[in-house]
């Protein structure tokens, strides 16, 4: 049975303790087999099969939270700005409803009662006046979210800030009505619950506004693609449409400045294109009648007429959306540690805290309830868990994102982890460590008798009748050895030798010629002499790892040629950037032992397995696995598919096909290797990033609790801590969006 994914957009979370209740939630709904609610994103990433979004969307309702499914062809962030927005607004009303009571507490210490203070503010009734509508009207939320996590059988940050700020308030009120000695000037805890709720507020806002900007990347990329196009009607004009209504074999005008709409081909005009946003590449790319075209890359300098072939979920920038969300909303092995650590962070603060008041009121200052109550409040709201839950999400999504602009593609959190950790990479040869495409690297003259560019152009003649990738890749070759004035070849009698060569009558006016290329052998049997130096450059051409050739005309040797796959251009810099790391490097390839082991020194690599059939090559990577080794498999064809996912990091070049990219953990969209590195370089520090948050986290809760229990801190610098600590682990996420990945 078919997997499904669904993907909710939610809403009223307050930490990681709310993503576990929608969990488990969802995890009831029959049919749902695997859920992660990412707490940064704010996204539930349900599988299963039989889903069905209506019933997943109830399920999250009956926890206590909102949702709505995800559609990431059309973006709809007006929830999320709402209901940031009103976040903001909140903290103003509860803002300006504590300032009164904030000034009020100059009267509380001996240092700054010179300062006036109104009457009307020490009066307690008008603190509650003012404190009121902070506790239950702007801080319901805290409310409402304790219920539904205390009903789901879990407790969360809401409980904590509820059960301080309530301590203080209704205290406030006994000492108000019933304490017979009460001084104004000693001061009610009024200030403390409001300016908390305050404070918290504040820092819910500076969250929501820091996660908007960890999935920026995802923004950005989906507002590069127009939300109209020119499309081509039949009376060979245009008309402008809405994208959603382009279908598959729609014509579309793309003018120069102006983004392409979707995926399609160009059937007519000549431009360059600027690919950056879904390559990394910053140079465009030349464009013209039968190359491929991408939805949102930019039209730079030519008008272009393009066949629609992809549109919605299936254009190359959906699928990159897609790719990037599912690694941003999937869970990291490493954020286990803090999923156990909230689940049971709570219940373990509320008997820290319990224990504090008792201790306070029977050992440390004996029937002092107000010492009391003020450490124990400290406790509680300091012990917020969000910077735990927020920890490893946030440093995911800053560092996918980052990875994704520069045409890196991490499918699963946990594959951006674990890269970091391979120390065994192995190469495909074609396509991967070479271009793919051969080409003429070397053409050598022997005799005098023909001048260099009749003899170009006979070759070429004669090469021109095969089909064989090196006959196109010389004849492509020798087009800068020819002249225009060079008289029309005409070629008969044309005969290929299997496995050995051509050969062919050409004329050129009244003069014919019997040409000869081939091999040595096929030289031999056409009892066509080759001198010694002639075999020694062979020789050495041939240790090269070419493919050499001998021409002969009329019987007499004049000249070869030779050709190869050539490397590419960011092969040697990035292999030398890998061996720098200590990575041990190794090359699988169909090819003959002398060209893989010339190719292998010309690279440096540490071995080259030859002789290689695609069957085999998972079988390799199983063998390297066995010995200890943890491997990545880079490669680009279909016969790669099996070993880059036997692999323990599949990695495919973007330019290869769809069944490699499908089946790798990591695409990358542009042709170089540099790509690789850059990967393996932006996962040390999305895991270096993690760590560090994850240590701030705990030590913020290490520290600051037994601070807040000794009574050394205030409440309201408990929440201002408590605030500061979640933005701070955001803002430090947010600082992998700013890595400069080296593109040299």
């Amino acid at each position: 049975m078919t997997t499904e994914n669904v993907q909710l957009q939610l809403t009223g979370m307050s930490c990681a303790g709310c993503a576990k209740s929608i969990e488990r939630a969802l995890h009831e709904v029959n049919g749902v087999t695997e859920v992660n609610v990412n707490f940064a994103s704010e996204v539930a990433a349900v599988k299963g099969q039989n889903l069905n979004a209506k019933v997943l969307v109830e399920a999250v309702q009956g926890a206590g939270y909102n949702a709505q499914v995800l559609d990431h062809t059309k973006p709809d962030d007006s929830k999320r700005d709402l209901a940031q927005r009103q976040q903001f607004y909140r903290f103003l009303a509860a803002a300006l409803l504590s300032l009164p009571l904030l000034y009020s507490m100059v009267g509380h210490f001996s240092w700054t009662r010179g300062i006036p203070v109104p009457d009307l503010l020490m009066s307690p009734w008008f603190q509650l006046a003012l404190a009121t509508p902070v506790q239950f009207i702007i801080g319901w939320q805290f409310y409402r979210g304790s219920y539904h996590a205390l009903r789901n059988g879990a407790a969360n940050m809401d409980v904590l800030v509820a059960l301080g700020t309530s301590a203080a308030y209704f205290y406030s009120i006994y000492l108000a009505w019933f304490a017979p000695d009460y001084n104004p000037h000693e001061g009610l805890y009024f200030e403390t619950s409001a300016v908390l709720i305050t404070l918290i507020l504040l820092g819910k806002w500076f969250e929501a506004r820091a996660k908007g900007r960890s999935s920026s990347a995802i923004k950005q990329l989906l507002e590069l693609q127009p939300r109209h196009a020119l499309r081509e009607t039949a009376a060979d004009t245009t008309e402008e449409v809405p994208l959603a209504e382009l279908q598959v074999g729609d014509i579309v005008h793309v003018r120069p400045g102006q983004n392409v709409p979707t995926d399609g081909e160009v059937i007519s005009g000549d431009t360059a294109v600027d690919e950056s946003m879904l390559t990394g590449e910053s140079m465009p790319v030349t464009k013209t009648s039968g190359d491929k075209v991408y939805g949102g890359t930019l039209n730079t300098t030519g008008f272009i007429r393009v066949k629609v072939q992809q549109v919605g979920a299936e254009t190359a920038l959906a699928k990159i959306v897609q790719i990037v969300e599912q690694a941003q909303n999937s869970k990291a092995p490493i954020q286990r540690l803090a999923d156990k650590v909230s689940s049971i962070f709570v219940p373990v603060v509320l008997v820290i805290a319990v224990i504090t008041l008792l201790t306070w009121l029977f050992y440390l200052a004996p029937g002092d309830w107000r010492s009391a109550v003020e450490a124990t409040v400290a406790v509680l709201v300091i012990a917020c868990p969000c910077a735990l839950g927020l920890a490893t999400p946030t440093s995911i999504m800053a560092g996918s994102g980052r990875a994704a602009q520069a045409g890196i593609l991490f499918k699963q959190s946990a594959i951006l982890e674990r890269t970091q950790a391979v120390d065994t990479i192995v190469f495909d040869k074609t396509g991967t460590l070479t271009e793919g495409k051969p080409k003429l690297t070397d053409f050598v003259r022997v005799g005098e008798a023909l001048p260099q560019a009749e003899l170009a152009q006979l070759i070429a003649a004669v090469e021109k009748q095969s089909e064989h990738p090196l006959a196109q890749a010389i004849v492509a070759g020798l087009e800068d050895y020819q002249q225009e004035s060079t008289p029309t070849v005409k070629v008969s009698a044309f005969n290929a030798h299997q496995g050995k060569g051509v050969s062919a009558t050409v004329s050129s006016g009244e003069q014919e010629k019997q040409l000869v290329i081939g091999n040595l052998r096929l030289m031999q049997e056409q009892t066509i002499t080759v001198d010694d130096a002639a075999q020694q450059g062979f020789s050495r051409l041939q240790q090269e790892g070419k493919t050499v050739m001998a021409i002969a005309v009329k019987g007499e040797l004049q000249a070869y040629v030779a050709v190869a796959d050539t490397l590419r251009e960011s092969a040697r810099p990035a292999l030398q950037a890998l061996r720098q790391r200590g990575l041990k490097l190794i090359m699988l390839t169909g090819d003959n032992s002398r060209t893989a082991n010339a190719i292998a020194k010309q690279l440096g690599l540490d071995e080259a397995i030859a002789e290689v059939l695609p069957e085999d090559k998972a079988e390799h990577v199983k063998k390297l696995q066995q010995q200890g080794h943890n491997v990545a498999m880079v490669g680009d064809g279909v016969n790669d598919a099996p070993a880059l996912a036997v692999a323990d990091i599949g990695i495919a070049m973007g330019t290869g096909t769809d069944v490699a990219i499908e089946t790798a953990d990591i695409a990358l969209m542009r042709a170089d290797l540099n790509s690789l590195v850059q990967a393996i370089r932006m996962s040390e520090l999305t895991l270096k990033n993690i760590r560090q948050n994850l240590f701030w986290a705990f030590a913020y809760n290490i520290i600051g609790i037994p601070i807040a229990a000794s009574g050394l801190l205030a409440p309201w610098l408990a929440g201002g801590a408590m605030a500061l600590s979640s933005v701070s682990v955001v803002v430090n996420a947010l600082r992998l969006q700013r890595v400069q990945l080296n593109r040299e």
